[in-house]
């Protein structure tokens, strides 16, 4: 099966029309597709979001060891996005969503054997294939919606796409909420202690089947979305094609000193890292925060992470509707500045009102991820596919960053730890700031007789 046939053209459109358009024709069931895509990791993010809080009961770990989890999961992220940007200038967009989901799904399985073998080195070994596999497929995915259509409305086609990201997302934790913490002991380390070798395993045994199961069935709906990907024809727009010859003319030397030179390009990829930093530090601690704070319980404190999640769902639609009317620079930048002030709330507070500003916060990193993408992408030209690929890198802040969360944790607080978010939201402000100044969008409405090419028609 060849990745990319080609179909019947459809009747030519006018410059006005093409202008216009939110898709190129013939996209429809390909985009549909890849919005799929964006849930299905989303499923697969948050569904690992509680596992910190998880591993660190079954096994008995302090908050930095339990943190692992993410770092394995992000570290994956980062350690994948340059091959992912090598395959989809060999393979095209569609033959990295392929690989991407086959690998995750291969994550997914391994979950079975890490269940018998019950270590935490194997299940961090399952995350890591898991998240090396979504890497590319994030990787693909995102640059292929923006393709899909003109430039000038990448970045709101991009939010809309991952509208669907959180629908995936409440379903991970509405997945973990009612099969994985409810049959997690309660059991303290002290209690574990106490117990025999042979009850603990048989403990532990029936905490990690439970691990299990979401994730098997998370690894067959990837299959799933492949053989439907694979089975989908694309026609022959340029920007969304395999070109490694035309890759091999751009100097792959100079691509990265291209990259750095451009300042929102750079600036972006920060803001990126301190974004997926804070989106990761407010999920993965909510629970920590709760059951400290307010005293609820595992399961509880779930619902808790479930309701921030169905704000960042409700948030991301609202976020789209506005990008419409507002610019999305000015959207960004009021939204990380609500935020510091919801984070700065959750640490002096300690009590139901901070558990609120929490689950608020949801909203304020809503628009983030896709905004600032497209910000930072817009106007690289050839050097798009690699471009994408660091801000996928970017992830790793998810890695990082909850390393120095849990830390402070085990140091101080879960309510003090939140100071953590708001650095991260204070230095997206500043990038928001700066592309406000000195670092213009392109038109939201172009032309009519100027027909887009895009992403790899470079700009002004």
């Amino acid at each position: 099966m060849t990745t990319h046939p080609s179909v019947e053209s459809p009747p030519p459109a006018s410059d006005t029309e093409k202008s216009r358009a939110f898709l190129h024709p013939g996209l429809k069931v390909p985009f549909i597709l890849i919005v799929a895509c964006f849930a299905a990791w989303g499923l697969a993010g948050n569904l690992t979001d509680p596992l910190v809080s998880v591993f660190g009961s079954v096994f008995s770990m302090s908050a930095l060891q339990s943190s692992l989890v993410q770092f394995a999961y992000y570290g994956a992220y980062f350690a994948l996005a340059i091959p992912a940007a090598w395959i989809n200038a060999q393979l095209g967009y569609k033959g990295g969503v392929l690989i991407g989901l086959l690998l995750a799904a291969t994550g997914g399985l391994l979950f079975f054997p890490a269940s018998q073998v019950m270590t935490y080195t194997m299940f961090l070994i399952a995350l890591f294939t898991l998240a090396a596999g979504l890497s590319i497929l994030e990787t693909s995915a995102n640059p292929f919606v923006m393709a899909m259509g003109p430039e000038h409305n990448a970045t709101r086609r991009l939010n809309f796409a991952q509208a669907f990201n959180p629908v995936g997302s409440n379903l991970g934790v509405l997945l973990a909420a009612i099969f994985i913490l409810p049959h997690v002991n309660p059991a303290t380390a002290e209690d574990r202690a106490a117990l025999t070798q042979s009850e603990l395993e048989t403990m532990q045994s029936a905490e990690l089947q439970a691990v299990m199961g979401p994730y098997i069935v998370l690894a067959l709906l990837y299959i799933a979305l492949a053989i439907a990907i694979g089975m989908a024809r694309l026609p022959k727009h340029r920007p969304l094609m395999a070109d490694p010859k035309g890759e091999a003319q751009v100097l792959p030397g100079n691509r990265l000193v291209r990259l750095m030179k451009n300042r929102r390009y750079s600036f972006g990829v920060i803001a990126q890292f301190f974004n997926i930093a804070a989106q990761t530090c407010i999920w993965t601690f909510t629970l920590h925060y709760m059951m400290e704070n307010i005293g609820a319980d595992a399961t509880v404190a779930g619902y808790w992470l479930q309701a921030s999640l169905l704000v960042f769902l409700v948030s991301r639609f609202v976020m789209v509707a506005l990008m419409g009317r507002f610019d999305p620079r000015r959207l960004m930048t009021i939204m990380c500045i609500v935020g510091v002030g919801l984070s700065v709330i959750a640490v002096v507070s300690g009590n139901i009102i901070g558990a609120v500003a929490i689950v608020l916060l949801s909203a304020c990193i809503s628009l983030l991820f896709p905004t600032i993408y497209g910000i930072a992408l817009q106007g690289l030209g050839p050097d798009t596919k690699y471009g994408a690929a660091g801000l996928v890198m970017a992830i790793v802040g998810g890695a990082l960053v909850p390393l120095i969360q849990g830390w402070v944790i085990d140091i101080s607080s879960a309510q003090v730890s939140y100071l953590v978010v708001t650095v991260c939201f204070l230095v997206i402000v500043a990038y928001g700031f700066y592309v406000l100044k000195v670092a213009p969008l392109a038109s939201e409405e172009p032309p009519a007789e100027a027909e887009s090419a895009g992403l790899d028609s470079p700009r002004e």
